[in-house]
């Protein structure tokens, strides 16, 4: 018999219970395969070290779907498993106790105590054979895990090959043991050893001085052979003894402490990672104080949060907004950011980036690690290179600056048409608050001229209206009006769109603030595929 139980997980030979046992006898025929037209399944449900709340979401649905509950218990009836479970039963449910003819007492079966076990097993599959055959599904009961140690195994083994089968996984008492000490099992390369408490006890004392960590169940009258085992080992000082782990009644302590007359079956003997100290998790190492006259060390990280939403933005700067103690940007960027009580924010006004700068660097330079966050990628008309100008200065020649990249707003808009950006390209702002236009005119002539795919920022503001059909005019004294222009709006966002027009149509009314234009070259191609336009330029250019 192996059953496994609060805080112990599985035995041979032993079985100890609580919760009130409802048996209703065995019940009548209600109908034969050919009559009912289908098989019951059976479902062997781990119901994890004690606490009903560790009960997974899946065994609590399975468990008031059943048409039978099976659980094992000794001969006064009292069944931990079906009291774990009871939360979950609907209460009009069969109910089949399947009661040991034997635990630790002898035996006058011919084949002995193991003889005794087999055809109790035998029987018990046989009882809930006529349920399946019948079309009820039977959901058998186990503590921890069904196939850890568990009683659950034993029918599995006699009926899965007949009947639709399904193991539910459960929480191991080990694992709960584990949880309820607050200490690892193991970490890095280490090794974990299970062992019943039953092995003789040199090969226990053998084991126990080979392995780094180790949990070993079935105690209760095999607790002193344990303890010799572990001190033989050397490792009795290191071990720890858990009672039926996560419940009411749960016990934790020092192994070498414990008196071996209150020891109860449901119990095992637990050693930890030798990693972590006995006293606990090792505290945090706390920051060293600078000398007097050493500023602390802080840096700036500019950050790219890529064009809207978590998705897009790179593992590398999550971390570096996670570990940052001042966040510093435009305010609906770090209004973007997840808040955290332990970071200070400090919004500005989108037309402050050099003062933005200034401020993110003094903070650093009085010892604070700083995110300066950007949308898209930092480097492409954001923070990065305000940052560093700024950063230029003397006074911030000690400062730490690095540059986290994001997704661009290009690449981002490029992906929902298709792949316009396939070729050469060129980046470009119309905006002529940092340039004159004649200079953002001449680079549009000459991008027009060398025939590039153009991805163009910033097209127009609630200030600037006319600069779309400025720049049109002049990509057309080098383009054809087919040419085609993707606009992108809000890509990423809750107000995505994406449109492809000619440069012939464009008109400037259709694009705002939010907007980003790929303007296609001679080769930039558009195609219907899936009721949608694609777009996409060549890799190869005509000779």
């Amino acid at each position: 018999m192996s059953v496994e139980q609060t805080g112990q997980a599985g035995h041979t030979g032993q079985a100890e219970h609580t919760g009130q046992a409802e048996h209703t006898g065995q019940p009548e025929e209600t109908g034969r395969p050919e009559e009912t037209g289908r098989t019951g399944r059976l479902v062997g449900v781990g119901l994890g070290p004690g606490d009903p709340e560790l009960v997974t979401v899946k065994a609590a649905r399975l468990l008031g779907q059943a048409d039978v509950i099976a659980y094992h218990s000794a001969r006064h009836g009292r069944s931990i498993a079906r009291s774990v479970a009871l939360p979950y039963l609907r209460g009009d449910q069969i109910e089949e106790a399947l009661i040991y003819p034997v635990t630790t007492e002898a035996t006058d079966h011919p084949g002995g105590y193991q003889g005794a076990l087999d055809d109790f097993y035998a029987d018990c599959a046989t009882r809930l054979a006529k349920h399946l055959d019948a079309g009820r599904d039977v959901v058998v009961l186990c503590e921890g895990d069904p196939l850890f140690y568990g009683s659950y195994m034993h029918i599995h083994k006699r009926l899965a090959h007949r009947y639709p089968t399904e193991v539910v996984p459960g929480v191991t008492s080990v694992s709960g043991a584990s949880a309820v000490l607050g200490r690892p099992l193991v970490e890095r390369d280490e090794v974990l050893t299970v062992l019943p408490g039953t092995l003789p006890a040199e090969v226990l004392a053998g084991k126990l001085a080979a392995t780094d960590s180790a949990a070993v169940l079935k105690l209760g009258r095999t607790f002193d052979k344990v303890r010799s085992a572990l001190a033989e080992a050397g490792r009795l000082d290191d071990a720890w003894y858990v009672e039926r782990a996560t419940t009411d009644k749960q016990r934790v302590e020092p192994l070498a402490e414990v008196d071996p007359a209150t020891v109860p079956y449901f119990s095992l003997a637990l050693l930890p990672s030798p990693l972590t100290p006995p006293s606990g998790l090792p505290e945090p190492a706390p920051e060293r104080e600078p000398r007097q006259g050493e500023p602390r060390q802080g840096e700036v990280v500019v950050v790219g949060l890529g064009p809207a939403g978590r998705p897009w933005l790179t593992p590398e700067a999550q971390d570096a907004l996670a570990t940052a103690d001042e966040l510093v940007g435009y305010g609906p960027y770090l209004d973007r950011v997840p808040p955290n009580p332990r970071q200070r924010r400090h919004p500005t006004d989108n037309r402050e980036e050099a003062r933005r700068a200034v401020h993110a660097l003094e903070l650093a330079r009085a010892g604070s690690r700083v995110a300066v966050v950007s949308s898209g990628d930092p480097g492409v008309f954001a923070m990065a290179s305000a940052v560093l100008e700024a950063a230029a200065e003397p006074r911030f020649a000690d400062v730490a600056v690095r540059v986290v990249p994001g997704l661009t707003a290009a690449q981002a808009v490029a992906s929902r048409a298709g792949a316009p950006l396939g070729h050469d390209y060129c980046v470009l702002s119309l905006s002529d608050l940092l340039k004159p236009w004649d200079v953002v005119a001449a680079r549009i002539t000459a991008a027009a001229r060398s025939d590039m795919v153009l991805a163009i920022y910033n097209p127009a503001s609630r200030s600037r209206t006319w600069q779309v059909a400025a720049a049109r005019d002049l990509l057309l004294e080098h383009r054809a009006p087919r040419t085609p222009v993707v606009i992108g709006r809000d890509v990423g966002g809750s107000a995505e769109s994406v449109r492809v027009v000619t440069l012939g149509e464009l008109d400037p009314a259709e694009v705002d603030m939010r907007c980003l234009l790929v303007v296609g070259s001679s080769t930039t191609r558009v195609v219907e595929r899936g009721g949608r336009q694609v777009v996409y330029t060549p890799r190869r250019y005509p000779a």
